[in-house]
């Protein structure tokens, strides 16, 4: 059954209306509460009383109105609601216009809001409706009820009450129940167990005394958030404990501060023994005690004798350091070892030397001599040198006693026909014909290859020393015969490959190197110890280059032509006949000759044992196939073997593999090994 109760008057005027509301009200209180009726109240402008009368007809409470109660009500809702939910609303509705309802026995009481706390209520929120006015005392354990007192007040309207008794530490609150279950909540947040205790902290390196000290200096600095530090801090000499009191977070925070500070003390005080791993001791120690030193000296005005406390020197038999500074300093030369004695990069350098040399040679010509009998004979004779010819050839023959020459050794390169008639009586005559054609090709291919650490600088030289001869002497020897003592001096100079270079690793994987690349040998023409010719190239250069990429240093581009025409004059320009007065000489060589360089950075072990087997199996595998193949057999020599590098024997660590280069004690090649 639902009943809807209108109004859209400010008041009753008419007795119509007001017989009519009655008849509605005895209807609902006939109602059983089995079926309990459900109501859409909407009011507008309506007088309190009238509300107070329908909510008694609805609910079947006694209401007792103070005569201060008069106020006009606006109430509208779209939902039906039951008598208790139409109460609760009613109850809302003297909360707006500042009544209260005091419930008294079976009659309640309307009255103005700044009287409720003079009458008697709830004494907790139990069974009381959210707006009903309940008296609670609260007790409170950890915090002054006092305390509270001024926190809590602006949370109170002004009708109702809160009060603290300090002597049973109690608060005591007078308003509307749902205000005061807030109120209640508030209470049991802030009235937490204090969790101030006190701590012992047993030290085992510091002194309790000098942890204090510094403690309490940290505490008593004001925060800037000005939250009270609200701690203790007593030590106690005989335990060499530190005793901490106050909250528990304070308390949490001093503990971990006192044991950063409870560290050992550095082995001898302020003296450390530093072992190296991969720096000089001596070296290393020399730069830190100057870096120290010059620093005391900028600084002389804030660090006096600063390089004076300072010391370190070398032990060169273990590689260590040894340093004795205060604490500060002693942090800051660690850190500065620490960045120093690090392993460094190695870088391997390979030089490739490229010369192709093409040599081609001619030499033609013709020497005679004619000698007539007789005083008035005429004489003839032809000679080109640098060749002896026929001249040469008749002084040798003509020559006696120590002077003596052998005609054969006047002989030069190539063919060499001659003809000739010598006789007592009648016309001498000799000629030679030499001719000579040659090919020369070189090709030479060099490729030093060294290994040096990053910024450090590293030389090969490979090469033989050569003997020139820089004068000759001869003396006479005292005596009778009259001996010849004849000497030379000679002066040996080193021939071959020199490569100097100094690598630097820069960011990534780029290099700068400075190199000073010699490159020098023996002219080919040249023969015996007198006279030599040496070829000599030099590159001195700094280039930038990618780890592993090969870059062109320099090189020379050569082509050579020589021609040589020596003849009589007018005769040899005879057609024919003239190439008996004429000798010539060609030579034409060209030379490439090109110089590269690959370096390779070697950062870690197994690049160095990578590049370092990759070497070594090649000159090994060279040996195996030496002799045609052979390898390790030697001719004619049943049971001998050829000398050859053992293999590598690798091996597997817990860590990773590893390739130990360490030579097996006995090794003895095999065929089937060799195979």
């Amino acid at each position: 059954m639902i009943i809807e109760v209108r109004n859209s008057q400010a008041s009753y005027p008419h007795s119509g209306t007001l017989r009519c509301l009655a008849i509605v009200l005895l209807c609902l209180a006939s109602i059983s509460l089995a079926q309990q009726p459900t109501i859409t109240p909407n009011y507008k402008d309506a007088d309190i009383r009238k509300i107070v009368e329908a909510v008694g007809a609805v609910t079947g409470k006694n209401f007792i109105l103070d005569p201060r109660v008069n106020a006009k009500v606006t109430m509208l809702s779209s939902t039906e609601m039951s008598p208790d939910a139409f109460y609760e609303a009613f109850l809302s509705i003297l909360e707006v216009h500042g009544y209260v309802a005091i419930t008294t026995g079976d009659v309640i009481k309307i009255l103005p809001d700044a009287s409720a706390r003079q009458y008697p209520g709830y004494l907790s929120t139990d069974g009381a409706g959210a707006d009903d006015i309940v008296t609670q005392v609260i007790q409170v354990q950890n915090v002054g009820a006092a305390q509270l007192v001024p926190i809590l007040r602006p949370l109170i309207p002004q009708y109702g009450h809160l009060a603290a008794h300090n002597g049973s530490n109690m608060l005591i609150i007078s308003d509307r129940a749902h205000n005061v279950d807030r109120m209640v909540a508030i209470i049991r947040r802030i009235d937490l167990s204090n969790d101030e205790d006190i701590e012992v902290v047993p030290l085992q390196h510091a002194s309790a005394a000098e942890v204090v000290r510094v403690l309490t200096a940290l505490t008593q600095a004001p925060r800037a958030d000005g939250i009270p530090i609200t701690i203790s801090l007593v030590s106690d000499a005989r335990t060499n404990s530190v005793l901490i009191g106050g909250e528990r977070s304070q308390r949490l925070r001093l503990r971990a501060l006192i044991a950063h500070l409870d560290t050992p003390l550095q082995d001898g005080g302020d003296t450390q023994v530093r072992y190296l791993r991969y720096a000089d001791a001596e070296e290393l120690a020399t730069k830190l005690q100057t870096h120290f030193t010059q620093q005391a000296t900028a600084g002389a005005a804030a660090t006096t004798g600063a390089s004076e406390q300072v010391s370190v020197w070398a032990d060169t038999q273990t590689n260590a350091i040894v340093v004795n500074a205060p604490p500060k300093m002693m942090r800051s030369l660690m850190g500065i070892v620490d960045k120093l004695d690090i392993r460094r990069a190695q870088v391997l350098v390979e030089a490739i030397i490229v010369e192709v040399i093409a040599g081609k040679s001619a030499d033609l010509g013709v020497t005679w001599a004619v000698d007539g009998s007789g005083d008035n004979a005429a004489v003839g004779v032809t000679n080109f040198p640098p060749e002896p010819g026929v001249v040469g050839l008749a002084g040798a023959l003509s020559g006696t006693g120590d002077d003596v020459i052998d005609p054969t050794s006047l002989i030069g390169a190539g063919i060499t026909l001659g003809v000739g008639r010598i006789a007592d009586t009648g016309t001498n005559f000799a000629a030679i014909l030499r001719a000579l054609q040659g090919d020369a090709d070189t090709n030479i291919i060099s490729t030093p290859t060294i290994v040096t650490t990053d910024n450090e600088e590293a030389s090969l030289n490979v090469g033989q020393e050569v003997p020139f001869v820089t004068g000759s002497y001869s003396n006479t020897g005292g005596g009778a015969g009259g001996a010849v003592n004849p000497f030379q001096t000679v002066d040996r100079q080193q021939v071959g490959v020199k490569l100097v270079i100094t690598p630097q690793i820069n960011e990534g994987d780029s290099l700068l190197l400075k190199i000073s690349q010699e490159i020098s040998n023996i002219a080919q023409s040249s023969e015996g110890a007198v006279d030599l010719i040496t070829n000599q190239r030099i590159i001195e250069t700094t280039v930038i280059v990618e780890d592993g990429a090969i870059l062109v240093l320099g090189g020379l581009l050569e082509d050579t032509l020589r021609e040589s025409d020596q003849r009589v004059p007018i005769l040899g320009s005879i057609p024919l006949l003239g190439a008996l007065f004429r000798s010539r000489t060609t030579d034409k060589v060209k030379t490439n000759l090109m110089v590269f360089i690959r370096a390779k950075i070697l950062r870690d072990d197994m690049q160095m044992a990578f590049e370092t087997n990759a070497k070594y199996n090649y000159i090994r595998d060279v040996q195996q196939q030496g002799r045609g193949g052979k390898g390790g057999r030697v001719a004619i020599m049943p049971g001998e073997a050829r000398p050859i590098l053992p293999p590598l024997e690798s091996y597997e660590q817990p860590t990773g593999p590893v390739i130990d280069l360490r030579l097996p004690e006995e090794t003895e090649p095999t065929d089937d090994a060799e195979q």
